[in-house]
């Protein structure tokens, strides 16, 4: 009896041993099992440096963002100042309106020396407001009456910029009328006046005409086909240096 029970006790302890052996080997290999590697520690730390990777992106894109608002800014800018044009409705490319007849003063001033045959005069116009008005290109000018007469040539392109004659302020044109010099007795047409019909800013309009008489000592002076007339300029000189030349 005695050594049935402590036989049977042993081999209870026995399997208890075996039984606990087994679990502890169980239980390390799972520890060791989840044990991470070397490589997988490289791994895990690598998660560190994307916030600095983010960062420098977030930084680009904010550089990016500020140069199209600055773009933005700029475009406005320029497209604000294309709505004037700077012209009046007469189209003469001024702030002011064009010259009116009714308010310009006539004179004439015979350029040539006593003795020598009239050709070279100069046409001057006077205003005669208060108020600065505009003369565009060249007068059309007839040597005879009438509006049938035929229109002095001008000589060469006339200046296409308008000229502005101050209020009591003068403008001029220089104007050739004969060419001949033949002399002797031949006739030839003659004229006791000019006339001057002025150009709408525009260029295609006619806007008055001016008379302008000899000057005094001459009644009529003799004129043909050679005549020509130098644009509106803003002093005798500019005037009258290309026609003294004829």
């Amino acid at each position: 009896m005695n050594s049935k029970t402590v036989g049977a006790g042993s081999s209870r302890r026995g399997l208890r041993g075996a039984v606990l052996g087994a679990t502890m080997v169980a239980a390390l290999l799972t520890a060791t099992a989840c044990q991470p590697s070397g490589g997988d520690d490289k791994a895990a730390a690598s998660p560190t440096a994307a916030p600095s990777g983010s960062a420098s992106a977030g930084g680009s894109t904010s550089e990016s963002t500020e140069a199209s608002g600055d773009s933005g800014t700029g475009s406005s800018t320029t497209g604000a100042g294309t709505g004037d044009s700077g012209e009046t409705g007469g189209g003469n490319g001024t702030a002011y309106a064009d010259c009116e007849v009714t308010g310009l003063n006539t004179g004439v001033e015979l350029q040539d020396g006593s003795g020598e045959t009239p050709r070279h005069f100069l046409l001057t116009v006077t205003n005669s407001t208060r108020t600065p008005c505009v003369l565009n290109d060249a007068p059309q000018v007839r040597l005879k009456a009438g509006n049938d007469a035929p229109i002095v040539d001008t000589l060469g392109e006339p200046d296409t910029e308008p000229v502005v004659v101050e209020g009591g302020g003068k403008a001029y044109a220089g104007l050739y009328v004969f060419g001949n010099d033949e002399g002797g007795e031949a006739e030839y047409d003659q004229s006791d006046r000019f006339t001057a019909t002025l150009v709408a800013g525009e260029g295609t309009e006619l806007s008055g005409t001016l008379i302008f008489d000899l000057p005094d000592g001459l009644d009529t002076v003799s004129v043909d086909d050679a005549a020509r007339v130098n644009g509106w300029a803003g002093t005798e000189g500019l005037a009258m240096r290309p026609i003294i030349q004829l």
